[in-house]
């Protein structure tokens, strides 16, 4: 550990903070002076991160090894430059909102041997990367230091989304555990968010992530967390269609240009638990578009079939992957304005996209779709697209495939990143949107490729086909955890909801834990622009109220305001489309009462249509119950949570705006 780093724990320990960096440590501060990164070079590349002057990590180190030579022992600083940026950044695909101010001051070090390191200091949090311009066309790199040392104890609690594998769909609970208990064989995906001593929580991510594996984590058995990554895949061996698992690995972990900037390392840093809902600070990072022309690409919502297990009633047919079935969805799709359907697991014969389930008239179904204005998503196994991408996608063009739902791939070593990228480049040339699930390191590149509308990598609501363990406590850790990285396909919406007594696991006619009210208010909680409706639409049309909600409400905002909330407790978030402002409440078991304060509406009178739980029989779950009232904005309304409940509204304005002042 560097001498300077060394002197903050003697500091923290006496309660003292420097208030400037130390001789030969260079510095870089956030735009509000509230975030400071600072940077040794000797004896090896570390950085110390400080929050209103007092220390949040401490000595944590950096480096890259490329064809066995590390950088970042001993550096040779040869330039030092400083930049700041203060622009505007509008999402093609609005996400938290219409616009997003990228404010920030940047720290570059150039170093002996064309290797660069850069760091930038956010209001929101710091980051840093490597960027090389070695004279060799290729280059092989065999690893990466990322070790982050907090200035803490072994006893500080770390929410830790902890994998068995590098093979995992990520779909994890974010346990929150000690530091201490975590030793280097507690394997994790992103993000980790750690509490502080100083008061900020801490989410470590990465970002602009291409040609190169996902960012792991292990635990150290104390406070520090250092970076691992799944090494290149030499040989594989395929099981069913879609589980494609690596059998011998190389002593590297990618086979890479020599000339290139590398992801960058994250720290989001939130003084209050709120402020990691809808933080941007992953997608600033991330290079723009690749697409230049996005004006065809479509946020909407979905009406899904495979949760559901195809449960149509009162059909003259027998519902089932035929095409009668999913006219069906069609038609409920365009009733209540939904922009898509999807024809998941069972329209193709496994291991051939080029096959079609035999009850299936595609170009029936697809004229079906296109009279009704409802676009078509099917799904496919990855390692079956990329065996037969070019055919598939020629042969989905010329249906007018609005886009593609791509499962099972459970790895993000190097080919499965490039994999990402050419799947959403070769689907934005045919105007085509994307949905990976089966792996979370995708929602990094939303910004870059925007045809990729969302991703799953979440324990989602699927699991309750199967488990009780997606439960209301779990629903509010996401929002401040999983949603950091991005856009999240938790794939909300069932209709028959329950407490722990009455749940029941049914894998073909599922049920959520959690009341209806709490699943309505996940639609305004979870980010998604695709946003899917995944219960039958036998059901959705039996519950009319529910439905005057989930039709209209948008998936995509021009304002976010996370207006009150606490990890793993409940969450409270308002976003405006338009004129509209809609409202989402979620608590964990514990029943709560809420004061929100409606400022965030503007001046004047509003129409609320708010959908809640019932007060008289809140428990069971499967019934929300409508009302309307007059909001004056700036007034503190009240609103009562059942236990695992939630609150949806929407208020729009009683009369002509007010005048401005």
């Amino acid at each position: 550990m560097p001498a300077a780093a060394a002197l903050l724990f003697a500091l923290l320990a006496q309660g003292v903070a420097p208030a400037a960096p130390a001789a030969g440590v260079e510095r870089v501060v956030s735009p509000n002076g509230r975030l400071a990164v600072d940077v040794h070079t000797a004896p090896a590349l570390a950085y110390d991160v400080l929050y209103d002057g007092k220390p949040l990590l401490a000595g944590s180190t950096l480096a890259l090894t490329i064809d066995e030579v590390r950088f970042g022992a001993a550096p040779k600083v040869t330039k030092v430059s400083r930049s700041s940026t203060d622009a505007v950044v509008t999402p093609p695909v609005r996400q938290t909102a219409a616009t997003l101010t990228d404010r920030h001051n940047e720290l570059r070090l150039a170093c002996a041997g064309g290797v660069t390191v850069v760091f930038r200091a956010y209001d929101l949090g710091v980051a840093y990367r490597f960027e090389t311009a070695l004279p060799r066309a290729r280059v092989k790199v065999t690893g990466e230091e990322a070790t982050f040392r907090f200035a803490s104890t072994p006893d500080t609690d770390v929410y830790y989304p902890r994998e068995e594998s590098f093979f995992s769909h990520n779909e994890r609970q974010f346990k929150r555990v000690r530091f201490g208990d975590l030793p280097p064989a507690a394997l994790a995906s992103i993000p980790a968010v750690v509490e502080t001593p100083v008061g900020p929580k801490v989410a470590i991510a990465e970002a602009d992530i291409e040609d190169y594996p996902g960012l792991w984590l292990r635990g150290t058995g104390g406070p520090a967390l250092t970076a691992t990554f799944p090494p290149y895949p030499l040989e594989e061996k395929l099981t069913r269609d879609r589980d494609l698992r690596v059998t011998r690995a190389a002593g590297y972990i990618a086979d890479t240009r020599g000339a290139r900037t590398f992801p960058w390392r994250v720290l989001g840093v939130a003084e209050k638990d709120v402020d990691l809902v809808g933080n941007p600070l992953c997608y600033l990072l991330a290079r723009p578009s690749e697409i230049k022309d996005t004006s065809w690409i479509r946020p909407g919502k979905v009406a899904w079939d495979w949760w559901n297990a195809l449960n149509l009633r009162d059909v003259k047919f027998k519902p089932g992957v035929n095409t009668e079935t999913y006219e069906a969805y069609i038609d409920f799709a365009a009733d209540y304005g939904l922009e898509y359907i999807i024809l998941d697991e069972g329209w193709y014969k496994p291991g051939d996209l080029l096959s079609t389930a035999p009850a299936l008239d595609m170009p029936r179904l697809l004229a079906h779709a296109r009279a009704k204005h409802v676009g078509i998503i099917l799904w496919a196994v990855w390692k079956t697209l990329a065996d037969q991408l070019e055919p598939a996608l020629a042969r989905f063009e010329k249906w007018g495939v609005a886009g593609l739902k791509i499962d099972f791939m459970q790895r993000d070593d190097q080919p499965v990143i490039q994999f990402y990228w050419r799947v959403c480049r070769e689907l934005a040339k045919r105007k085509m949107l994307v949905d990976f699930h089966g792996a979370i390191r995708a929602v990094l590149l939303t910004r870059t490729w925007p045809n990729l509308l969302t991703t799953e990598g979440v324990q989602g609501l699927e699991h309750d086909k199967w488990s009780d363990a997606t439960e209301p406590a779990h629903d509010v850790t996401l929002p401040f955890t999983r949603m950091f990285l991005g856009p999240m396909d938790f794939t909300p919406g069932a209709m028959h909801n329950a407490d722990r007594a009455h749940f029941k696991i049914v894998f073909g006619a599922p049920m959520s834990l959690g009341t209806r009210a709490h699943q309505l208010a996940m639609y305004v909680v979870y980010e998604s622009p695709l946003q899917m409706l995944a219960d039958s639409p036998s059901n959705y049309r039996e519950a009319p109220e529910a439905m005057q909600f989930l039709g209209p409400v948008p998936s995509v905002w021009d304002e976010t305001r996370v207006l009150d909330g606490r990890l793993g407790d409940y969450v409270v978030v308002a976003r405006r489309h338009g004129d509209t402002w809609y409202l989402g409440a979620m608590t964990d078991w514990t029943g709560r009462e809420l004061q929100i304060d409606t400022s965030f509406l503007g001046a004047g009178d509003w129409t609320a249509n708010v959908w809640a739980d019932p007060p008289d029989h809140p428990a069971v779950g499967s019934e929300s119950y409508r009302t309307t009232a007059t909001v004056h904005a700036g007034a503190r309304a009240r609103f009562t949570l059942a236990p695992g409940g939630g609150l949806a509204a929407v208020f729009r304005r009683a009369g002509p705006p007010a005048p401005r002042p």
